[in-house]
């Protein structure tokens, strides 16, 4: 049996832990779904910037999940120290980071799991809070599952995390990953990443971007 990162974040998962499923009380669906051995790239829709606390106390303390972040909340010493004890590690957002990718395949190589939001920034009312694009899938995620030989699994997450009010995260299952060749064409990896960003919030019942889907 897997062991959690450390001490520092088995005792935070297990103290500080139920404070945040107070102020955010969460329903967990789908758990079923997640492969068990190891190198899972979990996918989610990006709706608020609780949605990576929130998904890892939805599993296991064990589960040994890395969280891909933007490198802004790596800035303050105190909070970085935080973040890297919780298993995160930084990214440059519109850059070739190539870093944080070898960071990111290694994790999963090495059995672990890796938490990727396809989207790269929280939408917010259906529009990007970092690019103010509409939401679309960036091709990074699949990229980094396809060479590292990952499952990729779909995540929803509700919308706004209010406080007290319940949000639901459902586990899809693994996204069949289809390309050419060793590592797929550029092409290929957009539609992969398209399709797993689809499959996310497919399972809340809604479109890319929040919208309800049409029954």
């Amino acid at each position: 049996m897997k062991k959690p990162f450390n001490r520092f974040f088995n005792v935070a998962y297990h103290i500080l832990g139920p404070f945040v499923r107070i102020w955010h009380p969460t329903t967990v669906e789908g758990l079923e779904n997640i492969p068990q051995d190891g190198g899972v790239l979990f996918c989610p829709n990006h709706s608020s910037n609780w949605d990576p606390v929130l998904v890892v106390l939805a599993l296991p303390v064990n589960s040994r999940v890395h969280v891909m972040g933007k490198e802004e909340l790596f800035r303050n010493p105190a909070l970085r120290w935080l973040l890297h004890k919780a298993g995160a590690f930084p990214v440059s957002r519109g850059s070739a980071d190539i870093k944080a990718v070898k960071t990111a395949i290694q994790s999963i190589k090495s059995g672990d799991n890796l938490l990727m939001f396809v989207e790269g920034t929280v939408i917010r009312n259906g529009i990007g809070y970092a690019d103010g694009l509409p939401p679309h899938a960036h091709s990074g995620a699949a990229v980094i599952g396809v060479r590292a030989g990952a499952k990729l699994v779909p995540v929803f997450t509700d919308g706004e995390k209010k406080a007290f009010r319940r949000t639901r995260i459902i586990f899809g299952k693994p996204v069949e990953l289809v390309y050419s060749g060793r590592h797929g064409t550029a092409e290929e990896m957009q539609k992969i990443a398209d399709d797993v960003l689809k499959a996310a919030y497919a399972l809340g019942g809604q479109e890319v971007g929040g919208k309800p889907l049409c029954k």
